[in-house]
């Protein structure tokens, strides 16, 4: 998108309102953005691509602190790269989210009495689609808000017809390389759901629970053998006992078999190196339906696997007084039937464990054997680490890149089929003859035939939104030039779970071409205390409301500012409101520069023309330039947002505008020069800004260049950059000489400030003083500024001194008379000395105290230590005053 021609453009106005009002300006802006299609991505252009898919958020969603956060990230990378020249996408979709968006659906059946197999499958599908158009758009609209530039024609949905062709066609291409299986394993189940569950939907936390030991074999006899489990209703479903082969304890009985107690059956002690001889009683029941080790060891040992549980967990097919029971309930009645027969050890014992429970129903997970389709990820995973081990895909941060390794180098074959009915259906089809044929896109199984009832797993469909989304299978224009996507912000919590598996997919059909060539992590956002945000923990936060309260820019630049890479970010609602402050703070030091008529019309005046000050803040500025920059190219957005903030509200606001006060009141040409670097600082801040904070940085910057908008502006450049692109009004190169001048000026300042704090002088009061030795550092010319800014008035006849204050070659001498009242303060400072005595005088003692020294931890001392020093500094800085200061 070009600028608007100069003649056409409106003129920059002054009629920017008192105070910024979010509400009533970002809704607007951001649909006008949209209309203007400034986020459209244009494939046939020349510029060259930058491209990021959104990691689809749940079709069920609303927005949340972490969404918020991550979109924050993307959205100033693409509108950086935007400014830049590159044809950027950014490009938005939702995901199916199967098991979170059927229970939707199927709660608001049960609401009227019904439930799914009441509709039937294809009746209770249809009905999820109408929710989906009803409901299912919320938090895009919630995208809008926060100001998302994501190309919206491009908008994907992972059950849309494209992504459902691609889903086929990678289906078909994997089981037909053999790549996709189906097998009875073991997997987690989730008795609510009624269904198989990936990892990711598996939450692992400490549970209570009871350790119990059981004797099996005859309790008096040489066959008896011990075990402890906290799952005592599997028992019904054992088929063996493992030791380890070198245990002494159990040598005797290996290879023969014990009573598996209520059940009536006897099952074998097997060898196994998998035990450890040192845990519990070293003896282990081997339950190979309803546990992954058990299923191992079972599979080692020819042992059968017994499922004894309904897929609703209840005990059924042991043939005992427990079918039918829940598990929990057969887990107390199986253990007081045990105990009735002298079967319960003595050591019987609370015990804490990690237990699995279904993110959406919160019930525990089962494991269970199953029969269900998996992917043999071994090779796909093994070329997913050597992208990263050959340097052809980066981790962001390199520290990272263990977790990585750790993962790929021992993945578990990916359980892909879901008892669901809303999702992609498994497309392999059963003849009556027990025929199975895989079904690609545009093809059709035979008559007679019947489909696999399974859908697939969530992050089946959205591992291939790298290339899905842009046309694939088909060879598109966007596929030629925006795959593989420029990069991946997301965070490490979906490291293993999403991006692994795009990583697979996207090598594996894409001839050998990863995704994207870095993954930058990120990390989770969580309260101002750094604890985990939960519903439980009553700390979550909607984001809505603090955009409501604050505005979308303060949220964003709080986030932004937070974001370290790798690591969480803490946030608290006054945080927020200090950027909301920040944002105010920018808004008015632009209606301080309109209304003294800066401009940005022009060539930057020469050097000879420039103004230390002008010369200053402009080094200052191309060093930040700088620092941005570098900034996003290594995606450290916190480095970056806090030199824009410290430059903003430090040099910009709190020096360099009072500093061009009196240029700009003495009017001609000086006040011209001023005038153009004061718009000149203010329009590339903004456009520096613009990427974080992109509502109100539009407003100000059309506001001061009369422009047509900050979204399609050009970056800012000191100089010409490696792809040819350069600012409008190119900064001049780095002054040093200017900027250790205006630093000698701002610590005399300020140090004269601090005095007059330190003596008790009103910040509005002025008083007389003199100057000696300023021009040996350098700041004769500065004299009528310091005066202005310290609010010092020149002496008069009858001047008397009654303070001094040296700072290096200068020497400031003032009158306080009638400026202080010197009693009170006498009075004040003596006060504050006696404190200060006082704290010097215990921490002292202490730090004497051979007892205290020998048994105070190290950190204590060190904190008695630390206020030692303190309390000494400020006794001398008190006496000094207290010295300085007149007879009253």
């Amino acid at each position: 998108m070009s600028e608007t021609p100069a003649e056409t453009r409106p003129r920059p106005t002054t009629d920017l309102p008192a105070q910024y009002a979010p509400a009533a300006v970002e809704g607007p802006l951001y649909e006008s953005w949209v209309e203007r299609g400034y986020f459209r991505a244009h494939p046939e252009s020349g510029k060259p691509p930058y491209c990021i898919v959104i990691p689809p958020p749940n079709v069920t969603g609303s927005l949340h602190l972490g969404h918020a956060f991550e979109h924050t990230l993307i959205d100033a990378v693409i509108r950086r790269r935007r400014m830049q020249g590159y044809d950027a996408l950014w490009l938005p979709g939702t995901d199916h989210a199967g098991i979170a968006t059927q229970n939707v659906v199927e709660r608001q059946l049960r609401e009227k009495g019904q439930s799914r197999h009441d509709l039937g499958r294809e009746a209770f599908v249809e009905r999820v689609w109408e929710w989906k158009a009803e409901s299912g758009g919320q938090i895009l609209a919630q995208m809008r808000r926060l100001g998302d530039g994501v190309d919206w024609t491009r908008e994907r949905f992972t059950m849309d017809e494209g992504l459902s062709r691609a889903v086929q066609t990678i289906f078909k291409k994997l089981y037909e390389d053999e790549l996709i299986y189906r097998a009875e394993r073991i997997i987690n189940w989730c008795p609510r759901c009624m269904t198989a569950l990936s990892d990711i939907e598996v939450e692992h936390q400490d549970d209570e629970g009871e350790l119990v030991e059981l004797v099996y074999g005859d309790p008096d006899g040489d066959d008896r053998i011990v075990v402890a489990t906290t799952r005592v209703e599997t028992m019904l479903g054992d088929t063996g006992i493992a030791v380890h082969p070198d245990d002494e304890r159990y040598r005797h009985l290996v290879g023969r078999t014990v009573e598996l107690p209520l059940t009536g059956r006897r099952i074998p002690v097997v060898a196994d190196e998998h035990v450890d001889p040192e845990f519990g009683t070293g003896a282990v029941k081997v339950t190979p339906a309803h546990d992954p080790n058990d299923f191992e060891i079972g599979r080692r040992h020819d042992l059968p696997s017994l499922n004894i549980m309904t897929e609703d967990a209840k005990i059924t097919g042991t043939g005992t007084v427990f079918d039918g029971m829940d598990r929990f309930e057969a887990r107390t009645a199986v253990r007081e039937a045990l105990a009735a027969q002298g079967r319960v050890g003595a050591e019987k014992r609370p015990y804490v464990h990690a237990v699995g429970h279904c993110s959406r129903s919160g019930d525990v997970v089962e494991p269970r054997l199953s029969l269900q389709w998996f992917v043999n990820v071994a090779p796909l995973a093994k070329a997913s680490g050597d992208a990263v081990r050959e340097g052809r895909v980066k981790v962001h941060p390199a520290d990272l890149e263990s977790r990585w390794f750790a993962w790929v180098d021992n993945m578990h074959d990916w359980c892909i089929s879901r008892q669901l009915w809303w999702g992609h259906r498994i497309p392999v089809w059963y003849g009556p003859n027990g025929e199975v044929v895989c079904v690609g896109p545009d093809e059709t199984a035979p008559e007679g035939y019947v489909q696999d009832p399974d859908v697939l797993d969530t992050w089946f469909s959205s591992a291939l939104f790298p290339f899905s989304t842009l046309g694939w299978p088909e060879q598109t224009a966007d596929l030629a030039k925006y795959y593989p996507n420029s990069a991946l912000i997301t965070g490490y919590d979906i490291l293993f779970f999403w991006v692994a598996r795009m990583m697979m997919f996207g090598i594996y059909a894409m001839d050998g071409q990863a995704p994207f060539p870095v993954i930058a992590l990120h990390g989770m956002v969580r309260d101002q205390h750094g604890k985990k945000m939960s519903k439980s923990f009553g700390n979550t936060v909607n984001p809505i409301d603090w955009m409501d309260a604050y505005g979308s820019d303060a949220l964003r630049f709080t986030l932004a500012r937070g974001a370290n890479p790798g690591t969480d970010v803490p946030i608290g609602e006054d945080w927020v409101q200090a950027s909301r402050n920040f944002c105010t703070k920018l808004w008015n030091a632009t209606r301080f520069a309109l209304i003294n008529g800066a401009t940005v019309e022009g060539e930057l005046p020469g050097s000879d023309e420039l103004s230390v000050t002008d010369r200053w803040i402009l080094s200052r500025l191309a060093e930040v330039v700088e620092q941005v920059d570098a900034g996003y190219e290594d995606f450290q957005f916190a480095k970056t947002t806090e030199a824009l903030y410290h430059f903003v509200w430090d040099e910009v606001c709190d020096w360099y505008l009072e500093l061009a006060k009196l240029p700009l009141a003495e009017g001609g040409r000086t006040a011209e020069v001023t005038r153009r670097v004061l718009g000149e600082v203010l329009e590339v801040v903004l456009r520096l800004l613009h990427p974080v904070a992109p509502f109100v940085t539009e407003s100000l910057w059309t506001a001061l260049t009369g422009r047509e908008s900050v979204v399609v502006a050009p970056w800012p450049a000191s100089s010409v950059d490696t792809d040819g692109r350069t600012s409008p009004h190119p900064l001049p190169p780095r002054d040093a000489a200017a900027e250790r001048e205006i630093e000698s000026l701002q610590r005399l300042i300020t140090e004269v400030r601090r005095f007059r704090a330190d003596q008790g002088v009103k910040p509005t009061q002025r008083v007389v003083a003199s100057f000696e030795g300023l021009d040996a550092d350098g700041l004769a010319g500065h004299e009528t500024t310091i005066r202005s800014l310290a609010r010092l008035d020149e002496p008069g006849d009858g001047f008397a001194p009654s303070a001094k204050l040296a700072l290096g070659s200068v020497t400031v001498q003032v009158d306080l008379s009638g400026a202080v009242d010197l009693v009170a303060e006498r009075k004040r400072l003596e006060k504050d000395l006696a404190a200060a005595i006082k704290e010097r005088v215990q921490n002292g003692a202490k730090l004497g105290n051979e007892q205290f020294l020998s048994k105070a931890p190290a950190e204590v001392v060190a904190k008695i230590k630390a206020r030692l020093t303190a309390a000494e500094a400020e006794v001398a800085r008190l006496e000094a005053q207290l010295a300085g200061l007149p007879e009253a």
